[in-house]
């Protein structure tokens, strides 16, 4: 199995939540070990780049305001992951990688789904 199969494979059992996001990324840098790194590293300064931050999802009922979803994934995972998705005009992952590395912090997505009546949210903290 060749690495990037092996990186996409662990990216999957994070997914389907057969690990969690913390072991993912510990298994994705024990992949990574003696690689040159594909990306330029993160900027040191309070607030850049992805060290100690996370993308939190959060799916809530919009007429009673309980929450359904809650999803937290640290950003160094999702910059990774973000490298695996391919490109298409419904979702652009390169300028969500551009917001971790920019130091962008807040909500980035509200999404109301009156059918279900459900909002999503995602912010980067």
């Amino acid at each position: 199995m060749a690495i990037s199969d092996e990186r996409r494979k662990v990216l999957q059992m994070v997914e389907e939540g057969k690990l969690s996001p913390e072991d993912g990324a510990r298994l994705l840098a024990a992949l990574g070990q003696g690689e040159e790194p594909e990306v330029e590293p993160a900027p040191s300064s309070p607030g850049g780049g992805a060290n100690g931050r996370t993308l939190r999802v959060r799916v809530s009922n919009v007429i009673t305001g309980k929450q359904k979803v809650a999803v937290n994934i640290p950003l160094g995972l999702v910059d990774f992951g973000l490298r695996f998705v391919p490109a298409n005009e419904k979702f652009d992952a390169e300028a969500l990688r551009r917001a971790i590395h920019d130091g962008i912090t807040g909500r980035i997505v509200e999404v109301m789904d009156d059918e279900k009546g459900e909002r999503v949210e995602v912010f980067i903290e």
